[in-house]
């Protein structure tokens, strides 16, 4: 007997770890470059010059090989094991690795040789843990795998520079985040509490047996801690205090990582643990039908607040971060509406959408910022961008298409995610979700000065007397900022195969 529950035993953990291949194979990459990299580095802190190259490449390596085996598995049925491969398991980790190649372009040069492999093994450990939110199964492996992604962050912030402006950045992540996560564990034990069980398919069948009961206290507790846990990673209002300061003095590419790693994320969770079930009846605990009229709240406050927030700032990471806050509102936006619609796509469809074309365009913008950044001279003002035009019209060119798509322009692909988004809210037919979409009009109009104000900056106002030069080390982030352009305009002209995938969800 004790041969078979042990055969039994071996099977089911072959079969959990076939469903995480892709995941199995950058965390070993991550393993690889933590053990082998003091190796390479004397007491001294001295490192082979050109030795971040190498990590770089070994980062590109890792996450083509598992976007190769990711390419070649397909959804499979759900069942009560620790992890699942359903169709958004799938589609979100297309969409990490896709990204993760673009963040490891822009941290490439972040950080010197000494320590660029444990700076690139921090990102790496980062789409790991995106992969396994998406992936988890289970209250616990979904709390694991998001701190998988909040623990590297610290050290992401703080490794490529340790200046004070990023030391404090890293602190003020670091005691907020930890504050998250103890919300958003309370809110799992209150979960755990009133329907006995960590598994989500078991929660599921819980949640639909209290057809036509009240719905207990607890599981109202839990909604709220869950919810304020998780909005923090989507830098939602009231959680949102940290971004402005940490983007201002994080490094770029780690700014880069958070305006849109943890959104993917935050969402994720979010849906895991609050959308199931979406169909109500009666007085059915479902918990989506609990937190639609907060998240309905987050989703208004967190426009506004950073837009007109966006509005009163100078320097351009602040400006970058108030407008990831009204971002987080835009996407909320399909979030509350769910798949409650007439006609036309779904508020989940629009959301994946926007998720995608945001990553282009935040991205891209990031990129600008890494190509004009030298050792000796760091973007930081709206105003050091002035006559950009003259000095590089190319990167001004693209910085524009971002900011178009950030506003909602076309012809980039930001104007088809807010497009999206407007029409799934209107389609409810419900009051509630139709003033969404007003509200993300008005607010989508407010966006448009600064964004526009920047691209007036760089056109109207006068080149400075020191021109900027290139960086002969900026050619990752040349490339980074060339692959963000193509799919800012790419999912703009052709956006049905994504489209496709996204209805496969």
């Amino acid at each position: 007997m004790s041969d078979l529950v042990i055969s039994d035993a071996v099977q089911q953990l072959n079969r959990a770890i076939g469903l995480i291949v892709p995941d199995v194979i950058v965390l070993a990459t991550v393993c690889l470059m933590f053990f082998s990299a003091p190796f390479l580095v004397s007491e001294k802190g001295e490192a082979p010059a050109g030795l971040r190259h190498r990590w770089g490449w070994l980062s590109l390596l890792s996450l083509m090989v598992a976007g190769y085996v990711w390419w070649g598995t397909s959804p499979e049925p759900v069942t009560t094991g620790p992890f699942r491969l359903d169709e958004l398991a799938w589609f979100i980790r297309g969409v990490s690795l896709t990204f993760g190649a673009v963040l490891v372009l822009l941290t490439w040069n972040q950080a010197d040789d000494a320590r660029s492999a444990e700076t690139q093994a921090c990102l790496l450990s980062i789409i790991a843990g995106v992969n396994l939110v998406a992936a988890a199964n289970d209250l616990v492996g979904l709390f694991v795998a998001l701190e998988l992604i909040s623990i590297p962050t610290y050290l992401f912030l703080l490794l490529p520079r340790r200046d004070a402006p990023a030391q404090e950045a890293t602190m003020k992540y670091f005691m907020l985040s930890i504050f998250s996560s103890g919300m958003l564990l309370f809110g799992m034990s209150y979960l755990y509490g009133a329907v006995g069980s960590t598994n989500l398919e078991a929660i599921y069948a819980a949640l639909n047996a209290g057809r036509g009961q009240p719905m207990p206290i607890l599981l109202v507790v839990a909604v709220m801690m869950m919810v304020a846990g998780l909005a923090f990673r989507l830098t939602a209002v009231p959680f949102h205090f940290y971004a402005p300061d940490v983007f201002q003095g994080a490094p770029n590419s780690a700014a880069a990582m958070l305006s849109f790693i943890p959104k993917i994320a935050g969402f994720v969770a979010l849906y895991r643990v609050l959308a199931v079930p979406v169909v109500v009846v009666g007085q059915e605990w479902s918990l989506a039908q609990f937190s639609s009229p907060l998240l309905w709240w987050l989703a208004v406050l967190s426009m506004f607040v950073g837009n007109l927030l966006a509005l009163l700032q100078t320097d351009i990471r602040r400006m970058l971060a108030f407008s990831s806050v009204s971002h987080a509102g835009y996407m909320l936006v399909g979030f509350v509406v769910g798949t409650a619609t007439t006609g036309g796509p779904t508020g989940f469809e629009a959301l994946l959408f926007y998720l995608v074309v945001y990553g282009a365009m935040t991205l891209g913008a990031f990129a600008v910022l890494g190509v004009l950044q030298r050792p000796d001279r760091r973007i930081e003002s709206i105003d050091d961008l002035a006559g950009l035009s003259r000095n590089r019209p190319a990167v001004a060119l693209l910085l524009t298409l971002f900011l178009f798509s950030l506003t909602g322009l076309p012809p980039t692909a930001g104007f088809l995610g807010k497009l999206n988004l407007f029409l799934a809210a209107w389609g409810t037919g419900t009051e509630s979700g139709q003033w969404l979409a007003i509200w993300l009009a008005v607010n989508a109009t407010i966006g448009a000065w600064y964004y526009l104000r920047v691209i007036g900056t760089m056109y109207l106002q006068p080149a400075p007397a020191v021109a900027t030069a290139a960086d002969n080390n900026a050619t990752p982030s040349y490339l980074a900022m060339a692959l963000c352009a193509i799919a800012t305009l790419a999912l703009f002209a052709v956006p049905g195969w994504l489209w496709a995938l996204i209805q496969r969800v």
